[in-house]
């Protein structure tokens, strides 16, 4: 071979090589870690977020009816079952009893004695006074015959006794008409009050209890399964159904550490799945977390996954219900705008 040719064969495969290097350069600028920008535009690749909810009574008992069957679709507020409320309504009644036993009782105090209890009260004070003077002559009297020995030592005991007993229930009369006269004591009041709160508490706790006795569904999803059947005796707190939430639609993507820069909150996207190929639905960037991680084994990129990244979260539309949770999406982001 002259040296011409080696010359040649050597310059062919220096472009050749150049050539290599550029493309791989190319490569890693435009289609790093599951993206690629072109002509303005971003794409990444992520997944639809799973969202389940297991939906249960907030109180115990036997469940009457179950009314949805699993693949339904539900909005918020639908029931969805229902227990036997009849032990609720006793307690709701008796807790109604209880509080208007309470409310008499505060007015009576709140309000303080009758009209008629004091002035019975004052009648009997003049009765007991009257009684009083009474003895008290009758006392002198006996006390001044005692003494140039005219009665007995019998007749004056007992007329001094009368006197002390008409003395005490002067006094009782007097304490019972101040008492009636000022009313209740405060502290009696505040103490009442603060049973009659008490009441209408527990009476509020009952009507909850029994508004919990239907299970309504808290958000738009689908039944994914149906977990208790009618007459289940079901506690507290236990799954009855798991719903899928289908409303909003969440869109788990993956930008890059030097791509986060060109994505903002609030950005319009188009959104696209494999099984619906030429059709984009619209949606927009909800949230871009702020701690970094290692990208995820379940992130669809085409290279290494091992580069740092920063998670981010797309609501999107989904009016022809393609979009199924678990679901891999390709998101296109208008940058240049």
């Amino acid at each position: 071979m002259t040296v011409s040719a080696r010359m040649k064969k050597h310059v062919r495969v220096l472009i050749l090589g150049v050539l290599l290097v550029l493309a791989v350069a190319a490569y890693g600028f435009f289609s790093g870690q599951g993206m690629r920008k072109d002509a303005g535009r971003l794409t990444l690749y992520g997944n639809v977020d799973i969202r389940q909810l297991d939906v249960a009574f907030r109180v115990g008992g036997r469940i009457s009816k179950v009314l949805v069957e699993e693949g339904e679709e539900v909005l918020a507020g639908r029931i969805l079952a229902e227990l036997d409320d009849e032990p609720l309504r006793q307690l709701h009644a008796v807790a109604a009893a209880n509080l208007a036993v309470q409310e008499a009782l505060f007015l009576k105090l709140d309000r303080g004695y009758r009209a008629e209890e004091v002035t019975q009260a004052e009648a009997a004070v003049v009765s007991a006074r009257a009684q009083a003077d009474r003895t008290l002559q009758d006392f002198k009297r006996i006390e001044r015959l005692r003494a140039s020995n005219a009665v007995s030592q019998k007749d004056f005991d007992s007329a001094k006794a009368a006197f002390v007993d008409a003395g005490a229930g002067l006094k009782s009369a007097m304490e019972n008409f101040a008492k009636l006269k000022a009313g209740y004591q405060r502290e009696d009041v505040d103490a009442q009050r603060a049973t009659l709160a008490a009441a209408k508490a527990q009476l509020d706790q009952a009507r909850t209890a029994l508004d919990d006795a239907v299970l309504k569904a808290p958000q738009d999803g689908v039944v994914l399964a149906r977990v208790r059947e009618a007459g289940a005796m079901i506690q507290a707190g236990q799954t009855v159904y798991s719903l899928s939430l289908t409303r909003p639609v969440w869109i788990r993507a993956y930008v890059k550490q030097p791509r986060l820069g060109l994505i903002k909150p609030g950005m319009p996207v188009r959104v696209a799945v494999d099984s619906s190929p030429g059709k984009s639905w619209p949606g927009t960037v909800g949230f871009i977390s702020p701690r970094a991680e290692f990208t995820p084994k379940s992130v669809e990129t085409q290279e290494v996954r091992d580069d740092l990244v920063y998670r981010i979260r797309i609501v999107a539309e989904d009016p022809e219900n393609v979009m199924r949770q678990g679901m891999p999406v390709t998101v296109t982001i208008d940058v240049a705008q």
